[in-house]
């Protein structure tokens, strides 16, 4: 059973590459792979955690859970999952709005709505969202996440720093004055150090050492300045025990929004990350099974008091590289990130605020995907304005009225492209395979039309003016639909329209060279072949011998198109 299709498709690729036999060389590859990885994630996790006005452990928390079942249960050899900088807006404004039961009850309905979207075969839509909407939102979080790091990287004396972007750097403006110069160098040197390792020592983790040489340097020299312990002093050892948010009809109406979002974004990056992982691995991943995966660890990343996840595509090919053969890399790394929880927790009170906040710049700047920014700029003015305008909106509004614009923008945009693009003509020559032209040999009383391109509603209207300038009505009319690969509702409602008016003058009409997607869409309207009011012709010649016969066989006098 495992093998139909139907089933395949829904198979974690766990159990997939368990089936092909699971050696201990592979599971020391792995194992590598994930401590690479855990190491990556751990400073990675709680400056999430902070910047999402969560706690560090939160983040934490949902690394370890949400990462083992993305591993475990998704579509991907490679994925690893957990926190990432694309919720950090969203995860920070759900909290201000509902507070922290508000963001686990969104999380949690996030996760039922990822695992519908999976088994209603919604995982292949990701390549229908426009490259520059992505880009633009993506690089909208990163100037919102480095923006919200700014008072922690200078040390600004700033009691509540305010959520909207203007009014943000309107307060920092307003207190540069206050720069702690001990805040600043440490965030300073983490920067560089991180800068430094990439250039000289890409392998070494620049986060971590950067985390570990600013908490040695703040313990030893008693530094003044702010660490996790200082702003949250009583952080949990261990996971706490899962327990269910509370929920009410009223907090369910007011979250759902919110969820969606989450789902959205989840959905996205992590489809986005096993993309990235097919291409560097060779392999394939199950993009419903990924959603059904992402669903699943959402519910229990909210359960245990986590914030949302999704796949990771920086840690994703992280554990690419280090050698990771299969998803129990990705479990592995959850494995040692739980071992800190349990017995290192205490150490996380040393960290620096500054640190974290470096640590945060570089994760903008990875986000912002700038040289496809600046790529896309030199893209055709309809291009250019829908990134423009998602950024501008992420970074300004918020990212779901950024999102829904510049996707509504996106597809008017395809929408009058794919209409210029449609012809719908009197005069040209035949296919390649009727090479005649076809207004040389009609009959007298008989029309002819070819359509080249879908016919969807962005046409449709010019379809049926298009009949209507004809003048005198033929006693027939060809519609050569060889080259029309499809028809939505509109498209098939206005060809039921003309055939309607056509029929009630005393015009009989020829489809001709209908596509398999057309017929289909005319059958649910009663114009497919064998129904009464359409002639169905194999080619243009055929039709053309049939519209012959009909105006051999009458003499009717005609009339006006309705």
């Amino acid at each position: 059973m495992l093998h139909d299709p139907r089933w395949t498709a829904y198979t974690p690729k766990l159990i997939t590459v368990l089936g092909e036999g699971y050696t201990f060389d592979r599971f020391k590859r792995d194992a590598i792979a994930g401590l690479t990885v855990a190491i990556v994630a751990l400073p990675l996790a709680m400056a999430l955690g902070i910047a999402s006005g969560a706690s560090p452990d939160k983040g934490l928390i949902t690394a370890v859970v949400a990462g083992f079942l993305i591993s475990a249960l998704g579509g991907s050899r490679a994925q690893v999952g957990g926190p990432t900088g694309a919720f950090v807006v969203v995860v920070f404004n759900v909290i201000a709005q509902h507070g922290y039961d508000g963001l686990l009850l969104a999380t949690l309905v996030a996760g039922f709505i990822l695992i519908i979207a999976g088994y209603a075969k919604l995982g292949a839509l990701v390549k229908f969202i426009p490259h520059p909407v992505v880009t633009g939102f993506t690089a909208g979080i990163a100037v919102i996440i480095a923006s919200s790091e700014v008072k922690d990287f200078l040390g600004l004396s700033i009691d509540k720093v305010p959520a909207d972007f203007l009014p943000k750097w309107q307060a920092y403006l307003g207190a540069l004055g206050s720069v702690h110069a001990t805040t600043l160098a440490i965030g300073l040197g983490s920067l560089l150090l991180i800068l430094g390792l990439r250039k000289v020592a890409p392998r070494v983790p620049g986060f971590l050492v950067a985390i570990v040489v600013a908490s040695v340097a703040v313990a030893l020299l008693h530094l003044p300045v702010e660490t996790i312990g200082s702003r949250f002093p009583h952080i949990p050892a261990g996971l706490p025990a899962p327990a269910l948010p509370s929920i009410s009809l009223a907090k369910f109406q007011a979250i759902l929004p919110s969820a969606f979002t989450i789902a959205f974004l989840a959905g996205i990056e992590a489809l986005l990350s096993a993309v990235v992982a097919d291409g560097m691995i060779g392999s394939r991943h199950r993009s419903n099974q990924e959603l059904v995966g992402q669903g699943v660890a959402n519910i229990a990343s909210a359960l245990f008091g986590g914030l949302p996840a999704t796949g990771a595509i920086a840690r994703t090919a992280t554990n690419i590289r280090a050698g990771a053969l299969t998803p129990v890399a990705g479990m592995l790394h959850a494995l040692f990130l739980l071992l800190f929880i349990l017995f290192a927790t205490n150490l996380m009170a040393f960290v620096p605020m500054a640190a974290l906040a470096a640590i945060l710049f570089m994760v903008a700047w990875g986000m912002s995907e700038h040289e496809r920014f600046i790529g896309l700029l030199r893209m055709p003015n309809g291009d250019r304005a829908v990134l423009l305008l998602t950024f501008g909106l992420t970074v300004l509004v918020d990212l779901t009225t950024a999102i829904a614009v510049g996707v509504t923008l996106a597809s008017l945009l395809f929408m009058l492209r794919m209409s210029e693009t449609v012809q719908i003509d009197a005069d040209a020559e035949g296919d390649e395979d009727e090479d005649i032209h076809q207004r040389d040999v009609l009959p007298a009383g008989v029309e002819v039309f070819r359509i080249d391109g879908p016919v969807f509603f962005g046409i449709a209207s010019e379809l049926l003016d298009t009949l209507r300038r004809i003048g005198q009505t033929p006693r027939v009319i060809i519609l050569r639909m060889r080259r029309v690969p499809m028809f939505d509702a509109s498209g098939v409602t206005t060809i039921a329209e003309i055939v309607r008016r056509s029929t009630s003058a005393g015009t009989q009409i020829i489809l001709s060279g209908v596509q398999p997607q057309p017929l289909a869409m005319l059958d649910r309207v009663r114009l497919g072949r064998g129904n009464a009011g359409v002639i169905h012709a194999e080619n243009f010649p055929e039709a053309l011998r049939i519209a012959a016969s009909i105006v051999n066989a009458t003499n009717a006098v005609p009339t006006a198109l309705n």
